[in-house]
């Protein structure tokens, strides 16, 4: 079945499944910029991203990615795995169905050893306590010694879980999004 625009798909996905999406409209070129710029695209090799929705990100980051790297697309929607299955015709890019909670699990599957970066946009604000906790406790364990995690949100919940499991947490923040976003560069 053909898809409608990335956008309307989008909106129509966040009406249907609110807490999966945090925002009716996919991140502006101004997060994308703040994002793409805490990543060293020269080092990393194993690229992990959590709820790539419908490629914005992904689309940026293969625009940087090393030919010899691989990104791996974590996704919990089935019609945004189809998308980007259908769009993004790359062969560094693993599009996974599945939830951040299982990425080493996912990483292991794929034959992947521990990842250099990982990208999160998902919505940790609409999550339980739990999760919230599990995924950045899991994310931490998934990263090399030397790794990151970049962190975007409109506020600042995850931050006190992000603190518990990482030594530095830098902040930023961009006001020209819709909405605002903060964006949290962590390392080990």
């Amino acid at each position: 079945m053909p898809f409608p625009s990335q956008s309307l798909l989008f909106a129509l996905n966040f009406f249907l499944h609110p807490s999966m999406l945090g925002s009716l409209v996919p991140s502006s070129r101004f997060v994308i910029h703040d994002v793409m710029a805490q990543v060293d695209w020269d080092r990393a090799r194993v690229v992990v991203e959590y709820g790539p929705g419908v490629g914005t990100i992904t689309r940026a980051a293969l625009e940087r990615l090393h030919p010899d790297a691989t990104l791996v697309a974590i996704e919990m929607n089935c019609d945004f795995v189809q998308l980007l299955e259908d769009e993004i015709r790359d062969p560094r890019v693993r599009v996974v169905h599945g939830s951040a909670l299982n990425v080493r699990k996912v990483l292991a599957e794929l034959h992947l050893p521990s990842a250099d970066y990982i990208i999160s946009g998902i919505p940790f604000t609409n999550m339980p306590a739990s999760a919230r906790r599990n995924i950045v406790r899991e994310s931490r364990a998934a990263l090399q010694a030397e790794g990151a995690m970049v962190v975007y949100q409109f506020t600042r919940t995850v931050l006190p879980y992000l603190e518990s499991q990482f030594t530095s947490v830098r902040q930023n923040f961009q006001l020209w999004n819709i909405l605002p976003t903060h964006t949290f560069y962590c390392t080990p």
